[in-house]
């Protein structure tokens, strides 16, 4: 697991190296955006990356592996939005902002470490399609709890599946970086 954690430090620090880059270009402005606009947001790019790998073929001539960067990216936001809610004015500064960020990729490394523990690490054996599957799958589940004022019966709620979107992200690009070495 030690493997995982290094790995997934390298991912997440390419992540939060966006991150960092667009909030000197644009401060945290995103924090005027709904949760659910967050949602569709990442619902944008992984279908995006599913078109991609099903065509093989890109019009625009970038490939899937910055679209799950921008999922990371935007995961990490919606989780800050659930718990702040969003705002109608920029309301944090960019280094409250790195904290927040910083703050839920911790929780959520903690989530997979534990994941990982009771699965044995099977991610590892998946393909990165599925990945983008899995991705897809709880976007439609967060949208459907979205729909229902965020309540849920029985099952997990926005929160865990932002968490999970993030760990599959995570993964894809561990698995991109393991192939380019």
């Amino acid at each position: 697991m030690s493997k995982t954690n290094q790995q997934y430090d390298q991912v997440v620090a390419q992540c939060r190296e966006l991150f960092v880059a667009k909030m000197k270009d644009y401060g945290p402005t995103w924090r005027i955006l709904r949760p659910q606009t967050l949602t569709d947001q990442m619902f944008i790019k992984a279908k995006r990356i599913r078109t991609l790998e099903l065509n093989k073929v890109s019009r625009v001539g970038e490939d899937i592996w910055p679209e799950y960067v921008g999922i990371i990216n935007y995961g990490v936001m919606g989780l800050i939005q659930l718990q702040l809610g969003f705002a109608d004015k920029i309301d944090i500064t960019s280094d409250k902002a790195l904290e927040l960020y910083d703050q839920y990729l911790a929780q959520t490394k903690e989530l997979m470490n534990r994941k990982n523990a009771d699965y044995g690490e099977a991610w590892r054996d998946m393909r990165v399609s599925s990945y983008t599957d899995f991705i897809l799958n709880k976007i439609e589940r967060v949208k459907e709890i979205e729909d229902h004022d965020g309540k849920t019966m029985v099952s997990e709620g926005i929160d865990a599946n932002y968490q999970d979107i993030i760990n599959y992200a995570v993964f894809a690009l561990i698995k991109h970086n393991e192939q380019q070495q």
